[in-house]
């Protein structure tokens, strides 16, 4: 508002300005009575100071304007200097705020009419073309400027519209898959034990474990469609929820959180992403079997280690959740690897930089 009110103050020092030059010509040159001089003045050089908000009817008041004072001998064509420099004015307006078609129609009607009272003369005439011309082509380039900044500015929000659609879709792979493995597992124990008891205790890990899946399902697709407010993100306390319901799945897991130092919400998102990822690994291929996750955080990064005693040989190839955990390092420029360990089992070790 305040750059608006300036850009208007401008304009109405350049009408002042202008206005006073005509009057002093007119003055000067014609010898003219006051109650003459000021309206004549006036209608040359008083539209400039709001051709920012009607540039097409200031452009022309000051052209009809400009060409009446001079038919009607008020001023002389020597001076024409100043009425000309505010048809140049609204003429900028013009071409910037105005399509080309309208810009163009202003900038033919403006020389004709100008060169018209000029007396003539083949300089004055090529003066005024010269003029009126440059101006034209500065307030164009200004609006096409204007215009490729729109549409890169359009473009960015965009794309990062779309990465953000991404990393939500991304998101919602790692619920699914976490929680559908668990459910899957328990559902399998459900089905072939003989003891009610233990039934009853994977139907109730199940039911728990569908109605977290929704909660984080319904948040994410939340943002798909509206821009309501979501519960926060989940981060590094969410990281004991997981490993109960991945030793509920037949995973014994050892959780082991080292360091308070905070940590930024994206950097602890991808924490928990990654280890539930990594944990659903372990629940999907090396069940049942032994776990531990050690997450080491520090002022300057956070190191995720999971290791399990299971099998080692796993065909898990460049599916979406070891490329999910890499492309999640890789945004931060940490470092990650995935692998047999050295003692057997697997291995998974990330480390993201918190700065």
């Amino acid at each position: 508002m305040i750059a608006r009110l300036h850009l208007y103050l401008v304009d109405i020092t350049a009408a002042v300005v202008i206005g006073v030059l005509v009057a002093y010509a007119m003055l000067e040159q014609r010898d003219q009575p006051w109650w003459l001089v000021l309206p004549c003045a006036a209608a040359v050089a008083l539209p400039v100071a709001v051709r920012r908000i009607w540039p097409v009817p200031v452009l022309a008041v000051t052209t009809a304007a400009t060409a009446a004072v001079v038919i009607g001998q008020v001023l002389p064509t020597q001076a024409l200097g100043a009425p000309t420099a505010a048809v140049c004015f609204a003429l900028y307006t013009v071409a910037v705020e105005r399509s080309r078609v309208w810009s163009l129609a202003g900038l033919v009607v403006a020389v004709v009419a100008i060169s018209g009272v000029s007396g003539g003369e083949p300089e004055n005439v090529l003066v005024v073309i010269a003029a009126m011309g440059a101006v034209w082509v500065i307030g164009y380039t200004t609006r096409m400027r204007r215009s490729f900044l729109e549409r890169e500015t359009s473009q960015r929000a965009g794309q990062a519209l779309a990465d953000e659609r991404l990393r939500i879709a991304r998101e919602l792979h790692d619920v699914v898959a976490h929680n559908l493995s668990l459910i899957a597992v328990q559902a399998a124990n459900a089905a072939h034990v003989r003891s009610p008891e233990h039934a009853y205790e994977a139907l109730d890990v199940i039911s728990s474990t569908s109605r977290a899946a929704l909660t984080e399902m319904r948040g994410l697709l939340g943002v798909l469609r509206s821009d309501a407010d979501l519960a926060p993100s989940p981060g590094l306390d969410g990281l004991a929820s997981l490993a109960d319901r991945a030793s509920l799945a037949g995973v014994r897991v050892s959780l082991d959180v080292r360091g308070d130092a905070a940590v930024p919400e994206g950097v602890g998102l991808s924490v928990y992403r990654i280890v539930q990822e990594a944990l659903t690994n372990v629940v999907k291929h090396a069940a049942p079997a032994s776990c531990t996750a050690v997450v080491s955080v520090t002022p300057e990064s956070v190191r995720v280690e999971v290791t399990d005693d299971g099998p080692g040989v796993r065909e898990l190839g460049e599916g979406h959740g070891l490329i999910g955990m890499r492309e999640r390092v890789a945004v931060y420029g940490g470092t990650f690897s995935a692998g047999p360990g050295p003692d057997g089992g697997f291995r998974v070790v990330a480390e993201l930089p918190v700065r």
